[in-house]
């Protein structure tokens, strides 16, 4: 796509929402990273309803130890994967408290590093957390990029590159919340509102749904 539209619609995107932010509720870097790692494959209203109660007695690496595995999943048993992401969380916070002061480092692979912490999970902790500007690659992100007409890509790591080269470095901080938004509550999946949406006359999208 021409970089003059790009700039268009995230002009319109900026319009519409001036400080886009993930709808995951958290209260410091370490809730952050935990409701993250939850989030995978999970919604973000499914992660938010079970970490109200976590968070409230567990919102620090040490808490978390305290709490421990079996507790903690009792918190997230409503969340896919739950046992396998109980298992992480507890794995990373003690490397959190061993390695990094209890911090959550602002280096890209030492987050990787952490059990259950991907390049999605990590970007999306820099961008929030630390305000880099890194492009998180999720389903919408990827559906939204390639159907548009930013990238044409095949595999999320490609398109977080192409996405880097093809969004002026001006929108990068908040560029993966605007597009997950649009993928979300407009350009949905199965069957895109575009008579509601707002960049439609600059989207190259070739099956545009107006029913």
């Amino acid at each position: 796509m021409d970089k003059k539209k790009i700039d268009k619609i995230f002009e319109i995107w900026q319009k519409a929402n001036p400080h886009p932010k993930t709808e995951l509720i958290f209260t410091n870097h370490y809730t952050l990273l935990v409701a993250v790692v939850l989030s995978a494959q999970s919604t973000d209203v499914g992660v938010n309803k079970a970490t109200k109660a976590l968070f409230a007695i567990a919102d620090t690496p040490e808490k978390m130890l305290n709490l421990g595995e079996t507790k903690l999943k009792k918190y997230i048993n409503t969340i896919g994967l739950y046992n396998g992401k109980a298992a992480n969380i507890i794995k990373l916070s003690q490397i959190l408290v061993d390695k990094f002061n209890s911090e959550v480092p602002q280096d890209f692979e030492a987050l990787k590093s952490l059990p259950g912490v991907g390049q999605k999970t990590a970007n999306v902790v820099l961008n929030c957390a630390f305000g880099h500007p890194t492009i998180a690659v999720d389903t919408h992100v990827f559906r939204v990029g390639n159907r548009i007409g930013f990238i044409n890509e095949t595999t999320p790591e490609k398109a977080e590159i192409a996405l880097l080269k093809a969004i002026p470095k001006k929108w990068q901080n908040h560029a993966h919340h605007w597009m997950i938004l649009h993928g979300r509550y407009i350009c949905q999946a199965r069957k895109p509102k575009c008579r509601e949406c707002a960049i439609e006359k600059f989207c190259e999208f070739e099956y545009k749904n107006f029913s």
